[in-house]
């Protein structure tokens, strides 16, 4: 028998992290090879697509997006763009976008990758419900539920460990953060850039270990 999946949008859970509803397409699905995920507006006026901007660098993705049903509207570096089902939206890094439902049940597919750079799944699909938690400031369950991907995920990306790392050091687990940041980082280097300045690790910036690791 052929190695292939099959499934229907709508048995591909929901899931949020407290801003856009989406649907994990490509975790899903098993793709390792480019990001794909399908997110759906069910009421007009609806934010489908969370407003970002992909910084012009080695991580910057190009990401393509097709209004798949309904209509959608997309404000693109502040210009706004009516795009009817069947609309291929493509935006390079650089420029500002966000999109919104004009009618119910609008849905957007997005295709991303990084150009010249293989695709790297960075796991966000998985943090995603556990993001509704930190941003509540619940930060102890969060990191708890963190601890249960880490487990539940070998090879746990680097944006999994880096956020239980920020979860873990604002719950007042010092040494847990750490040692969580240490993986991040033997993961990533950037992950040091980032923890050098991000306030989520003011509470253990003073501890040895975290100046050692982070400098």
């Amino acid at each position: 028998m052929s190695d292939f999946v099959v499934a229907h949008l709508d048995e591909i859970e929901e899931i949020t992290d407290g801003r856009c509803p989406f649907r994990p397409v490509r975790h899903q699905l098993g793709i390792s090879s480019f990001g794909i995920n399908v997110w759906t507006g069910h009421e007009a006026g609806d934010r489908i697509i969370n407003e970002h901007e992909e910084e012009e660098d080695d991580d910057a993705q190009e990401e393509l997006y097709f209004v798949q049903g309904g209509r959608a509207r997309f404000e693109l570096d502040g210009e706004q763009l009516d795009a009817a089902a069947g609309t291929f939206v493509f935006v390079p890094p650089g420029v500002s976008r966000t999109a919104f439902a004009e009618e119910r049940e609008t849905t957007i597919i997005a295709v991303g990758g990084t150009p010249g750079k293989a695709y790297e799944p960075s796991g966000f699909e998985i943090w995603a419900p556990v993001g509704a938690l930190y941003r509540a400031g619940e930060y102890a369950e969060a990191a708890d539920r963190g601890e249960e991907l880490i487990r539940a995920n070998p090879g746990c990306p680097t944006l999994i460990l880096y956020n239980v790392a920020c979860c873990e050091s604002r719950a007042g687990r010092p040494a847990e953060a750490i040692e969580h940041l240490r993986l991040a980082i033997e993961r990533s280097a950037e992950s040091r850039a980032f923890a050098a300045g991000d306030p989520d690790f003011d509470p253990i910036r003073d501890e040895p270990a975290f100046e050692e690791l982070v400098g």
